[in-house]
């Protein structure tokens, strides 16, 4: 299972990233909306953990595009 970490506090990100790949899961980490939609919008995942505050896009508007264009992806927020 691939999943997509977009969350701003890089410890936080880690640290989730670091759990979730010992459990087996491939997992891409970034810090930045902008580098999460583009990631979510040309790589597939099967889960995306999302941010609501980010310091570029925040979560909502990147979940709304997603949900446009992968109606699939799993997205916690």
């Amino acid at each position: 299972m691939r999943l997509l970490i977009i969350e701003d506090e890089e410890d936080l990100a880690n640290a989730l990233a670091v759990g979730l790949r010992q459990e087996g899961y491939a997992v891409d980490v970034t810090t930045n909306g902008q580098d999460g939609w583009e990631l979510a919008d040309v790589n597939t995942y099967d889960v995306l953990l999302l941010d609501l505050n980010l310091p570029d896009i925040d979560g909502l508007t990147i979940c709304q595009r997603l949900r446009s264009s992968h109606p699939h992806l799993l997205i916690l927020i």
